[in-house]
């Protein structure tokens, strides 16, 4: 690859140079930071154009790439240190938990192009989707209702309804059988 002739032109930030500045500012001293509860992060967020719904959990030292490009379902909670490198949508559907340290990853770039490109894809997650600890999602993610990611590992492409999915790569161990 040639890092001299990268360009990546063709990627719309969404939003004026000057308004991620003070999303940057802001994200770092309330968003990213120790202080408790979830209400300022939530308000925050709504104003640099997250769309929240209702009963959202949000932990402290979250990081979030673009506000805007953020979509979050009502009974959502969010753990400590979840990194969301969105540089395209992310959807969090109703009833998800996303435990602590886990990566949603919509970006990256194109290996197999001696100019590196940029390529972006969105990540999905439906409803009664659990995300353990520390797991990664690459771009173009879709987890299908009621899955399981376990701790730690590395998913990517679609994931099928209520199952459960481990490893690096994941890959489904099991169903999900919910007691009643």
């Amino acid at each position: 690859m040639n890092l001299s002739k990268y360009n990546n032109k063709h990627f719309n930030r969404g939003r004026p140079k000057i308004w991620e500045f003070f999303w940057l500012i802001t994200q770092t001293i309330f968003i990213n930071s120790w202080i408790p509860g979830s209400w300022i992060r939530i308000q925050i967020l709504k104003f640099f154009g997250a769309k929240i719904g209702n009963n959202v959990v949000m932990k402290p030292n979250i990081r979030i790439k673009f506000p805007w490009r953020l979509e979050i379902n009502d009974n959502v909670w969010i753990g400590e240190s979840v990194w969301i490198d969105n540089i395209a949508k992310v959807k969090i559907d109703k009833n998800v938990c996303i435990s602590q340290g886990v990566f949603l990853c919509t970006g990256n770039h194109n290996y197999t192009s001696k100019n590196f490109n940029l390529i972006f894809k969105e990540i999905i997650i439906s409803e009664q989707v659990w995300i353990g600890a520390n797991a990664t999602l690459a771009p173009g993610t879709y987890i299908e209702k009621g899955v399981v990611v376990t701790l730690g590992s590395i998913v990517s492409g679609n994931l099928k309804k209520w199952s459960i999915y481990s490893g690096f790569p994941a890959r489904r161990i099991k169903r999900r059988n919910l007691i009643k």
